[in-house]
């Protein structure tokens, strides 16, 4: 050993003891990330569909509707092709869809059945946050002004599922961060 030399920067053994001992924490860290955007993308697919599904978007003093019905008491008929509500729908149906694939592939992450990022899972998470930020805005803008509307419980359910699938797609993206970081640093031969 060579003097003025700390033993970490000369002796490079020392340095792989540290980084091996280190790897199961950013692994793990990994992991939980992973587990977390997983939980969270199936939480906000649940709220998704269950938005979507159910009739009670808005209640006014005849009764309560939804995106593809309006109820007046028991009796509930098929809403006429608006604009904005078929719009809004289409997007809900496709943010549903969308967190379908995104918890598929956070499970495949998961379960390791191949070698993809989780950059692709991340990229559906946040698209299906977008899609639901454009169907909820725009049911928003449509009903806001009308007086005897008040907004109910699968509205929002949709709103909620919304910071869930964004977090998702979140902590998916960390998780990949962290990989592609252990993987740009795990040659060099430097202790951090």
């Amino acid at each position: 050993m060579e003097f003025g030399m700390p033993q970490s920067i000369s002796d490079p053994r020392s340095c792989r003891s540290e980084e091996a001992h280190l790897q199961p924490l950013w692994m793990g860290v990994k992991r939980s990330l992973q587990s977390g955007g997983t939980l969270l993308g199936l939480l906000g697919n649940v709220l998704t569909i269950l938005s979507t599904a159910t009739n009670y978007w808005n209640h006014s003093t005849g009764g309560h509707s939804g995106l593809w019905q309006e109820c007046n008491g028991s009796l509930c008929s098929n809403i006429p092709c608006q604009t904005m509500l078929a719009v809004t729908g289409a997007c809900m149906v496709l943010a549903a869809g969308c967190g379908i694939v995104g918890l598929v592939m956070g499970l495949r992450i998961l379960c390791q059945e191949g070698n993809s990022r989780g950059q692709t899972t991340s990229a559906i998470f946040f698209l299906c946050g977008l899609l639901l930020l454009i169907a909820l805005t725009g049911y928003t803008v449509k009903n806001a002004w009308e007086n005897d509307i008040i907004f109910s419980w699968s509205y929002f359910l949709g709103w909620l599922a919304l910071p869930f699938s964004v977090l998702a797609g979140f902590c998916f993206l960390l998780a990949d961060m962290i990989v592609q970081g252990t993987d740009a640093i795990s040659g060099f031969p430097v202790c951090l």
